[in-house]
């Protein structure tokens, strides 16, 4: 183990990420703990469902990776970190066993519960809209934090398995084990959080999904981060030497202001205070985060609640031509009159630019989304608009289910570790808590002064010439990062991208509540669309239901740029 730092590695970004990367990073050079990240919201409800079928709570791919890589992370001393328990990190805890058992090794296995409160009473008002849930909650997970993680450390285990716990967790626990901080120790604390931030999403800390990806060398082969963490919670993210890919500071401020909202991020273990990251160029492929503030964490936590809200079935036809918007028409009346529209829950009707038109309908009843509703476009093959034809064969509807968020007083929740099946007798100690009803600070007000802009003539020109974009999904809420280079272009910006401008920009936009959060540090603003994405990731009927393209098209917005940012 290095005396500098300790050398934290991710290996996953999500359930289904490359299977190889786990071997990567223990073969590609020296790593004192090994992460992965296999939960998200979209997660919870798959698990849920195979749970459901018979199948494992937790994700199976963990297993291969580690089949890989348990052997050599012994030999050298590498800590083995996942949320990938899912729901059932004891089922996952007692599979490490069985595959050690297999590879004839014996680690030590821990794993940590306390996060479902499935079937406890719970205030089930949603956190972001203030509705109340009158579904039966199919799942329920407190966000835990990182101490149960530390704890299990400090007990021996080489192997720690979790369930719902914050992503950063995975590197702060880690932090908290090595460097010993206390609940008190808020800045480091923070630091990591924003260094777990940075590296969860795998790849896209090292060049992958990046604006300017035209800089970034091989990314076919690109390699995954490596978080260097030191005591004060600063750290130098960079990724093994021969990899592809790229760190730079813009591959850093990109995954940065994904999944963001406010500056002030919550978390069990700390606020961590976005607005004052400061990035360090440290040389090729290597970029300092330093200058995190903390603050004490608020006195409840998140609890994901998942529930089974119906039946959805989509149909595409394909309108090519003339008249496109006619035939879009023609195409709608023809299905309404078989099977009226109004007989559904919910419908969306997109019409693409591209000439495709997307009609989703979600329903209670199994049969009216399924076979009733996709043959009812079919029958209409004959007598429809000349051209017709569909790239979805008719089929049932699909069950669909919904990421609700809940909180809960933190005292309530009551993290359990276990090493080999036994109970550690410790409980973590609790955080300091912000005073109760705590919440982030407000938007900006873009009626605030701001930096005046360059003078001078103005080139017409795309904005993602000179900004980079990045865009993600807050369960029904969307995110919309945006970063320059230089301060000029980040003071013309601030100056220029309001709210509004940006509703102008993407009219798509129009009917939405966006508040604007202003990252001056980081040379960034953050736009969140509140309900863009209906009722989350699983529930939209958007073709880009993650919202992942909606920053570059806003980057390919034209507008009238100084000539002097433009070079």
């Amino acid at each position: 183990m290095s005396e500098l730092s300790l050398r934290i590695a991710n290996c996953s970004g999500f359930y289904g990420d490359r299977l190889s990367a786990a071997k990567e990073m223990v073969e590609g050079g020296p790593i004192d703990v090994l992460t992965g990240d296999w939960l998200a919201e979209l997660t919870m409800l798959i698990l849920a469902g195979n749970r459901l079928k018979g199948r494992p709570g937790y994700a199976p791919t963990f297993l291969r990776q580690l089949e890989d890589v348990l052997g050599p992370c012994l030999d050298r001393g590498i800590k083995i970190v996942s949320n990938a328990g899912g729901l059932d990190p004891a089922g996952c805890a007692e599979a490490v066993h069985d595959l050690a058992a297999r590879l004839g090794l014996s680690p030590a296995v821990a794993h940590v519960t306390g996060d479902d409160l499935t079937g406890t009473p719970l205030d089930l008002t949603n956190a972001d809209t203030g509705e109340p849930l009158t579904a039966t909650p199919l799942t329920a997970n407190a966000y835990l934090g990182a101490r149960p993680i530390a704890a299990a450390l400090s007990a021996g285990a080489d192997v720690v398995v979790t369930g719902r716990v914050t992503d950063s967790a995975l590197v702060t626990g880690p932090g908290i084990w090595r460097y010993g901080w206390g609940p008190e120790d808020l800045d480091p604390l923070a630091g990591s959080v924003v260094a777990g931030h940075i590296i969860e999403c795998g790849c896209q800390a090292t060049g992958g999904n990046y604006a300017f990806f035209q800089d970034v060398p091989d990314l076919a082969h690109c390699g995954f981060p490596i978080a260097e963490l030191h005591a004060d919670g600063s750290s130098v993210i960079t990724k093994h030497p021969g990899t592809g890919g790229l760190v730079s500071t813009g591959t850093v401020t990109a995954q940065l202001v994904y999944e963001l909202t406010t500056p002030r991020y919550l978390g069990p273990d700390v606020v961590a205070r976005f607005d004052t990251i400061t990035l360090t160029d440290e040389g090729p492929d290597r970029v300092r985060v330093s200058g995190v503030r903390g603050e004490p964490p608020p006195d409840t936590l998140k609890v994901s609640v998942t529930y089974l809200a119906g039946y959805r079935n989509t149909m595409t036809l394909v309108l090519t031509g003339l008249d496109v918007a006619a035939k879009a028409r023609v195409a709608e009346e023809a299905i309404w009159a078989r099977i009226p529209r109004e007989s559904f829950e919910h419908v969306d009707v997109t019409l693409t630019d591209s000439g495709l038109l997307r009609i989703t309908v979600m329903d209670a009843d199994a049969q009216r989304a399924g076979r009733a509703f996709s043959a009812a476009v079919v029958e209409t093959g004959l007598a429809s608009y000349p051209g017709f034809y569909a790239l979805t064969p008719p089929g049932n509807a699909s069950p669909y289910g919904v990421h609700w968020p809940v909180l809960v007083p933190a005292a309530r929740v009551r993290p359990r570790v276990f090493l080999n099946g036994t109970e550690l007798p410790q409980a973590p100690p609790a955080p300091p808590r912000a005073l109760a009803g705590t919440r982030p600070a407000g938007p900006v007000d873009d009626r605030r002064a701001t930096p005046s802009a360059p003078g001078g003539p103005a080139v017409c020109l795309p904005l993602g010439r000179i900004a980079g974009a990045r865009s993600g999904d807050k369960g029904g809420d969307a995110n919309l990062g945006v970063w320059t280079d230089t301060r000029e272009r980040y003071d013309w910006l601030a100056g220029h991208l309001t709210a509004d401008r940006l509703k102008e920009l993407l009219p798509a936009l129009a009917g939405y509540r966006v508040d604007r959060y202003e990252l001056p540090n980081i040379k960034a603003l953050n736009f969140v669309v509140h309900g863009l994405l209906g009722r989350g990731v699983a529930a939209s009927p958007r073709m880009d239901p993650q919202a992942k393209a909606l920053g570059e098209e806003l980057r390919e917005q034209l507008l009238n740029v100084p000539a002097s940012l433009a070079g």
